[in-house]
C-alpha cells in the first residue's frame, strides 16, 4: 500500500505531523492564531515555567512584557492579515513565575492542521546578555582608574557616555578603588563626559557624599560651559560641589609651593 500523499491527509493529520516537528525542537515554538495560542512545544513549556495546559489558550500578546505589547499586536495582526514574515528582533517576554527574560523573535506563517496561525520561535538571550553586562561592568571597571599625582592626591579621570547604571556601578566601584591610596583628596575629571543630566547630577552627589564619609575631599574638575550651565538648569545646588576648571588648577590649588 503506497503511503497517502500530502494532499490525502486530513488535517487532524497534518496537525499530528505538524507537532511531531516540533515537539523536540530545542527552540521554544509557539504557534498562534487569533492572538491565542493553540500550540507550544516542550522546550517552549519549559522556557515559560509552566504545564503547557495553562499556556494553551492564553493571549500570545500577554505573554511580551508592556513594552512590547503594542509592537507584538501589530506584528500579529500582519502575519494574520498579510500573511507577512516577521523579522528578527529582540524583545522580553514574562514566564509564568513573574519572570522576566530577554529573547530574540522569529515568527512567520503556517498552516496547523487547517487553520491558518503563526509560528513564532523563541530564542533565550538571557545568559548572553548576561555576559553582556559582566563585560560592560569589567570594561568599565578597566576605564575608572585612580591615579595618584601627589602625596595624598590621586586623578580620577571620567570617559565616555554616562546613565544610570554605569553611575551606578562608579558609585560602587569608586570606595573600592580608593581603599589602600591614604588619599585626602580625589580630583574626579568630568571633562571627558559626553553627556550630563538630573541622573549623572545626582549621582555625583553621592559620590561627593560617599568620599567624604571615608575622609576624602573630593573636587571636580572639567565640567564644560555647556555641560555647566545643564547642570545648573538640572540641579542649581550643583554648586555646593567643590570644582576647578582644569585638573592642573585644582593641582595649583591642592599641591603646596616652595
Amino acid at each position: 500500500m503506497q503511503p497517502s500523499s500530502d494532499k490525502n491527509l486530513t488535517a487532524i493529520e497534518k496537525e499530528a505531523i505538524y507537532r511531531q516537528i516540533i515537539e523536540y525542537s530545542y527552540e521554544p515554538t509557539i504557534v498562534h492564531s487569533n492572538y491565542k495560542v493553540l500550540y507550544i512545544n516542550k522546550a517552549g513549556a519549559e522556557f515559560f515555567k509552566a504545564d503547557k495546559d495553562a499556556i494553551i489558550g492564553a493571549s500570545v500578546v500577554d505573554i511580551f512584557t508592556e513594552e512590547y505589547r503594542e509592537l507584538i499586536t501589530e506584528r500579529v495582526r500582519a502575519g494574520t492579515e498579510e500573511r507577512k514574515i516577521g523579522e528578527l528582533i529582540e524583545t522580553a517576554v514574562r514566564r509564568f513565575d513573574g519572570t522576566a527574560s530577554d529573547v530574540e523573535l522569529y515568527s512567520h506563517p503556517v498552516l496547523f492542521g487547517e487553520t491558518e496561525a503563526i509560528q513564532s520561535v523563541i530564542r533565550d538571550l538571557t545568559g548572553h546578555k548576561r555576559l553582556e553586562r559582566d563585560l560592560m561592568e569589567l570594561k568599565n571597571e578597566i576605564a575608572t582608574p585612580i591615579v595618584p599625582v601627589f602625596d595624598g592626591i590621586a586623578v580620577l579621570p571620567l570617559v565616555g557616555s554616562m546613565d544610570g547604571d554605569r553611575c551606578k556601578q562608579l558609585l560602587e566601584i569608586i570606595p573600592v578603588k580608593v581603599q589602600g591610596h591614604h588619599l585626602q583628596v580625589l580630583i574626579i575629571d568630568v571633562s571627558g563626559i559626553y553627556n550630563i543630566d538630573g541622573v549623572v547630577i545626582n549621582y555625583l552627589y553621592k559620590i561627593n557624599a560617599v568620599l567624604k564619609m571615608l575622609g576624602i575631599s573630593p573636587v571636580f574638575t572639567g565640567l564644560r560651559p555647556e555641560l555647566a550651565q545643564k547642570a545648573v538648569e538640572v540641579c542649581p545646588d550643583i554648586t555646593t560641589l567643590t570644582t576647578k576648571a582644569t585638573v592642573k588648577q585644582a593641582l595649583r590649588m591642592l599641591i603646596p609651593t616652595k
